[in-house]
């Protein structure tokens, strides 16, 4: 046997040394496009990258991909940095990936689109879901850094706008890599005091990767869920960010945000003297209507002469009394007519008398129908006779009283003619008092 053979695992091993070994290898950058995309649960991204001509599988571990601002998706082309190295079990080359961004867009850009797209989805952007701002409030908390230019330009503008609202500072950081989850748990905390009627969020200008934390899901999320309304201030007024889509208000600045939060109170003040100057005008005109009206009640007859108008209400009175009287006269005089005439109603449609006349009504109707059966009676029995005369007029046994006789042949059939018997057949003789039994002897037919 050759001792020179090789096994596959030392071919394999002795394949990725070399790899390993070669400087270009060790360092590759490259661009293509992004296909077979699949996000593991332990947070491994495995894909292959190709372009026209080729095409190359490829991981990026955890501790790699955590720190990307944007999800990798099919059909994204990017520009890629890692190594070229041997998958020993498969024996396969595959491309580590250490770094990655969208090739011609910023990744910072990428995740801000995605995010964005992703919260319109769910609804977050809405603006019925959105919540009013307090006219006047009372308790104003402000969520930035304690350090920063931000908080002194939110201070002052509130302190000259209304002094006499109260005050408090959430501390966070607005910058790194902790600050998203420091500007949820500062936007939590002031909704569990529930003594603050608004809130002010934000921080001063800085570059996309200053501004990154208010782009991040969970300061998204966290001010979707503020019972708190919430006005979003962050940078410029030509900085936008994921915070100022969700919050129920977006302020160009700081300074903006805190005019936004509270009514100057010197145009309040202006307001309350406009309306205390239009309210003594209107008490001062109905003073005035009123003192007129009082003069001219003064100068009227009835306080010129109130003896004069007593009397003359007296004599009012008097034919007021007369007329109540006659009218109240009138009135019993209708009321006894009609009282009468309902007594009348009531004594004709009482039961007894309902009773007599029913009583009443019986008797001619019993009266009526015996005339009635009387009359029909009559001409039914002279009827009756007409039809028994008749009868009489057509009885065999009217015709045998004047002499005939009806002959029977031996089955009782009444013969009719000598063509129904036979000679020396029985036959029964019928006269007007009995029946002759017979025989026949002979037989003439009439010619």
């Amino acid at each position: 046997m050759n001792d020179n053979y090789l096994t596959v695992s030392a071919l394999t091993r002795y394949i990725k040394r070399k790899f390993e070994m070669d400087k270009h290898l060790n360092d590759v950058w490259l661009k293509g496009e992004i296909s077979n995309y699949k996000h593991h649960s332990r947070g491994h991204m495995y894909l292959t990258i190709k372009d026209d001509q080729a095409r190359i599988k490829a991981v990026m571990f955890a501790g790699y991909n955590r720190t990307l601002k944007f999800e990798p998706e099919d059909g994204m082309n990017v520009l890629i940095k890692g190594e070229i190295n041997v998958y020993e079990p498969q024996g396969q080359y595959q491309l580590y990936i250490q770094q990655m961004e969208p090739d011609g867009v910023g990744a910072l850009y990428v995740a801000f689109e995605q995010l964005k797209d992703k919260l319109t989805k769910e609804g977050l952007f809405d603006h019925d879901r959105k919540l009013p701002l307090p006219l006047y409030p009372k308790h104003i908390g402000v969520i930035t850094s304690p350090t920063g230019a931000a908080v002194r330009d939110i201070l002052i503008t509130l302190k000259r706008r209304y002094p006499i609202a109260n005050i408090t500072i959430f501390p966070a950081l607005v910058q790194g890599e902790m600050a998203p989850s420091s500007i949820a748990n500062a936007i939590k905390q002031a909704n569990q005091l529930k003594t603050i009627d608004v809130l002010i969020a934000g921080r001063g200008g800085g570059s996309i990767e200053e501004l990154w934390a208010f782009n991040e899901e969970a300061v998204a999320r966290a001010i979707a869920d503020s019972t708190i309304p919430i006005i979003s201030a962050v940078g410029h007024e030509t900085d936008v960010t994921i915070a100022d889509f969700v919050a129920d208000v977006r302020a160009a600045t700081p300074t903006g945000a805190a005019e936004l939060a509270v009514p100057s109170i010197q145009e309040l003040e202006e307001k309350i003297r406009t309306w205390n100057q239009t309210l003594n005008r209107n008490m001062q005109y109905n003073l005035d209507r009123s003192a007129k009206h009082l003069e001219r009640l003064k100068k009227s007859y009835a306080f010129r002469y109130p003896v004069q108008l007593l009397n003359q209400k007296e004599q009012d009175l008097d034919k007021l009394v007369e007329r109540l009287a006659k009218a109240t006269k009138q009135i019993q005089s209708n009321e006894s007519k009609r009282y009468e005439q309902v007594m009348k109603r009531l004594t004709y449609q009482h039961p007894e008398a309902q009773r007599k006349l029913a009583e009443k009504q019986l008797v001619q109707i019993m009266e009526r129908k015996q005339r009635a059966m009387q009359i029909i009676y009559t001409l039914k029995n002279r009827q009756f006779i007409n039809v028994v005369e008749k009868l009489e007029v057509l009885s065999p046994l009217h015709t045998m009283k004047r002499g005939y006789s009806i002959a029977y042949g031996g089955n009782g059939s009444l013969i009719q003619s000598t063509k129904e018997i036979q000679p020396g057949e029985a036959i029964s003789v019928k006269v007007v008092d009995g029946t002759l039994d017979c025989h026949v002897t002979g037989i003439k037919e009439d010619l």
